[in-house]
């Protein structure tokens, strides 16, 4: 199936106002799950624990319980936090150990796959909903995953933009995987009717037995036979000894607001510091042609320091990425034409990974940015067993290369492109005015991050618009892609940037919610099934 051309779609959106809590994400359902939990009693994070199992079921080839979850967010008691629920390799994954079984025992004899057994690092989704109903939440995680439960169960009909995506599986799939994911050996058609019984019911029993099921009972021993079954090292020892982590955030200031961003091993410092050199440059007081200039120089440095430096800190120290003297230092590449070679290191193949993104806030001021992936789309292509699990293939982005920051290692988390954002507008005064944001896709990610923090900062938008605004992305080929319909793309040719154009659907997928010292208000990505569901 064709991609949609959503360039034919003239209706405009505005931005979405509720009085008791918003939830935005990339399916309407899925959205309406969230505000479901939200009628019920529940605060922002119930909201988005339902909401991220209801896209396990309704769009299942970019997220799942065979992946890893995380959050950002601002509790209505005013703390800043991160939840980062990420398994890392399994301890028999040692270099030579998969070098050899990928087939080449050289060093420079074999290159990590993209798919398949070796990819599939320690999922860390059942145990970091669990965590963010028990610690965060006031339900149950039965009550939270009961309307993804009924969705499987009862059935759903497959949206626009997802139906376009799940055509790939068709190639992909083989054994468990054609039965869990396709019908009748298909994809499903736009509007078609469908049922994912197999998950259903294993999401209802992680609901009613909590997430153990997953790490030391049998759907665990599922997951470990699917990829042991296909030459993989992952072992049961290696799920039960899986522990979510809060982490502490860090953060930078960018024109009178405070943005926040996961540490490594995600990519959250490649924003960062792609906006601390933009503001050294005088990005925020530039317009037009200037300053998309300006912004896309920062980043191409940003994206160059990020894949040079950031891994898993267990593993390697990193320099001060978000630091103001080390942005004061690499705005000395940037000037009025565009930087040479800024080239990434060999790729990390998470260029066009797919994600999914829900923001969620409540009336009582909770504001979470949670992510859930599947690395790319249905992952390794790997289903547990019956479980309906389909299992993430972030380990693609580990590299065999002894030298490599990522080189694979045992029980290292791999190079994460997933990153929640947060935005306090208001430092500086009484007023309380946060949103937790995120844009998807890959490494339009950071990209995306530091094209809607400054359409909000330095253009004042209306959050909705801050979505829709035509985008660029850099590319790891050096290129820089842009939106048919952003102007000014001649004049950066002009400057010396390789301008290509790029579909809509190559330029992320966004989301936004807010609470401006008690009015709630979202937006939704134009280039995704996506809506805003107030209550």
């Amino acid at each position: 199936m064709p991609a949609p051309d959503l360039d034919r779609f003239s209706s405009r959106r505005s931005t979405v106002y509720g009085s008791r809590g918003v939830v935005a994400t990339s399916q309407p359902l899925a959205a309406e799950a969230g505000v479901e939990l939200l009628r019920t009693g529940g605060n922002a994070f119930d909201a988005a624990v339902a909401t991220a199992a209801a896209l396990n079921v309704v769009e299942p080839m970019s997220t799942g319980l065979g992946g890893d979850v995380f959050a950002l967010y601002r509790t209505a008691d005013g703390d800043v936090g991160a939840l980062r629920s990420c398994g890392g390799a399994p301890a028999a994954a040692t270099l030579d150990a998969v070098r050899e079984a990928v087939g080449g025992e050289s060093d420079d004899g074999a290159s990590m796959p993209f798919r398949g057994p070796h990819t599939v690092t320690v999922p860390g989704t059942a145990r970091g909903w669990e965590t963010t109903v028990d610690e965060l939440g006031r339900l149950t995680l039965a009550e939270c995953l009961a309307p993804a439960v009924r969705y499987a169960t009862e059935g759903y009909p497959v949206s626009e933009v997802i139906a376009a995506q799940w055509d790939h599986g068709e190639d992909l799939f083989e054994d468990d995987a054609r039965d869990a994911f396709l019908f009748d050996g298909h994809a499903p058609d736009v509007g078609q009717q469908i049922r994912l019984p197999a998950l259903g019911r294993t999401l209802e029993r992680i609901g009613e037995a909590g997430a153990d099921v997953v790490y030391e009972g049998d759907v665990g021993e599922a997951i470990v036979d699917a990829v042991r079954s296909k030459g993989g090292f992952l072992s049961m020892d290696d799920l039960a000894a899986f522990e979510p982590e809060f982490v502490d955030p860090v953060s930078t200031t960018y024109n009178g607001c405070e943005v926040y961003e996961l540490p490594p091993n995600n990519q959250g410092l490649v924003a960062l510091e792609a906006l601390n050199v933009a503001s050294e440059v005088g990005a925020p007081e530039a317009e037009g042609v200037e300053r998309l200039h300006l912004l896309a120089e920062a980043t191409k440095l940003a994206f160059h320091d990020g894949h040079r430096y950031i891994t898993d800190p267990d593993h390697e120290e990193m320099p001060p990425l978000n630091s103001r003297s080390w942005a004061r230092q690499r705005a000395t590449r940037i000037g009025p034409e565009a930087t040479g070679d800024v080239s990434f290191l060999p790729r990390s193949r998470a260029e066009d990974a797919d994600t999914v993104l829900l923001c969620v806030a409540d009336d009582a001021g909770n504001v979470v940015s949670y992510i859930n992936s599947l690395f790319a789309g249905f992952g390794s292509g790997l289903v547990a067993g019956e479980t309906g699990i389909a299992l993430q293939n972030r380990g693609a982005s580990f590299s065999l290369d002894p030298d490599h920051p990522n080189r694979l290692a045992p029980g290292k988390r791999p190079f994460h492109t997933l990153i929640p954002g947060l935005l306090d507008f208001a430092p500086d005064d009484a007023r309380d005015d946060w949103a937790a944001f995120g844009v998807m896709g890959g490494f339009m990610q950071p990209q995306g991050h530091v094209q809607v923090v400054s359409n909000l900062a330095d253009r004042d938008l209306p959050v909705q618009r801050a979505l829709d605004e035509p985008r660029w992305r850099y590319r790891e080929d050096g290129t820089l892609a842009v939106e048919e319909r952003l102007p000014g793309a001649t004049k950066l040719a002009r400057r010396g940037h390789d301008v290509r154009v790029l579909p809509p659907g190559q330029f992320g997928g966004a989301q936004l919610a807010r609470n401006d010292d008690g009015t709630l208000s979202g937006a939704t990505e134009p280039r995704k099934d996506g809506t805003v569901a107030p209550y």
